[in-house]
């Protein structure tokens, strides 16, 4: 099979398209066929190595996981014997999980991997860019917040993955929401649903003397501190990158009414994601939310694919659609 293979941390050229052996299931795996993964600025972190701290879960000197991807949609072509929640041809979409993987033509995952049936109503590259925004948002708006009708919520960073599902999510919960982004993405933060739309380039929300009972930063650019004026007496911080957060997290928790969280989406079981994925995907059946796709690259162009996203100027999700019929070059 093809796959984008990394041996060593670096830059985009690091990432190559070689053949590879397919993967055979285990009685308890699944084998899919990968029709779609993405590239996010999470994912990054897999190929560059940095924060050097991440080292101690991906390789402390180079990636333990040679093929990057978390997010994939695809099919089921084969089953272990003892697999049973699945049948050939389902057509699913998920995550591998810490071991990686999505960026080839298959994959093996275990039975129990946070992988469902994908939306009815959206192909695979609709689907795969829907998981990371749309978990993340989910987790931090419904599961942490606890967001409720009428509230005052405000998103930073309202063009990307993570904003374009939350700007969405919060108004499906009857929120009324304000994004923050830069003035080229002022028309689409507004066409999918927020109330008001601030340039940060020529307004700081921190200084306009507006409160709001949820801020959520979702490129890690504004930190507790810079918000805490801008908060309700009850109102919640929510932060998807900083660390620094989880300090400010039990402070509050302690001393203050304004809260401070962060999580690591991610990081949680494969029965929790599963969980949420399904809740997710009940949404997306209902039109609650809409994909947003800024570029599409085939697989041999990953790397491209990587130095775009690596600019910071993506909108949305950038796709990877997996072609079977490509062929390596000798």
């Amino acid at each position: 099979m093809k796959a984008i293979v990394c041996t060593k941390y670096g830059g985009p050229e690091v990432l190559k398209l070689q053949e590879i052996d397919t993967p055979m299931p285990k009685d308890n795996e699944i084998l899919v066929k990968v029709h779609a993964a993405t590239v996010t600025t999470a994912g990054l972190i897999g190929r560059k190595g940095e924060p050097i701290f991440t080292r101690l879960f991906s390789g402390l000197f180079r990636p333990k996981n040679n093929i990057l991807g978390m997010e994939l949609a695809g099919e089921i072509e084969v089953m272990g014997k003892n697999v049973s929640s699945f049948k050939i041809g389902q057509k699913v979409f998920g995550l591998t999980g810490i071991t990686l993987g999505a960026n080839a033509e298959y994959i093996s995952l275990p039975e129990d991997a946070a992988v469902i049936t994908k939306p009815n109503n959206m192909d695979y590259e609709e689907s795969v860019a829907l998981i990371e925004g749309g978990l993340t948002a989910f987790n931090f708006l419904k599961n942490k917040a606890k967001i409720q009708r009428g509230q005052r919520v405000l998103i930073y960073g309202a063009s990307g993955s993570v904003g374009t599902a939350s700007i969405q999510l919060a108004k499906y919960y009857g929120a009324e929401v304000i994004g923050v982004c830069s003035a080229s993405n002022l028309a689409l933060v507004k066409s999918l649903g927020a109330d008001r739309v601030i340039d940060y380039t020529k307004e700081d929300f921190t200084q306009n003397g507006e409160t709001y009972d949820i801020i959520f930063d979702t490129v890690g650019k504004r930190s507790f501190l810079d918000c805490k004026n801008s908060l309700e007496l009850d109102g919640i911080y929510l932060d998807t990158t900083g660390l620094s957060t989880v300090l400010h997290m039990i402070w509050t928790s302690l001393f203050s009414k304004k809260k401070a969280s962060f999580a690591a989406t991610y990081m949680r079981t494969a029965k929790v994601l599963k969980q949420d994925l399904a809740s997710l995907k009940i949404l997306i059946e209902k039109g609650a939310i809409q994909y947003v796709i800024d570029r599409r690259y085939p697989l041999e162009e990953t790397a491209e694919a990587h130095r775009y996203v690596e600019t910071g100027k993506k909108k949305g999700n950038v796709v990877i659609a997996i072609d079977h019929n490509l062929q390596t070059e000798p």
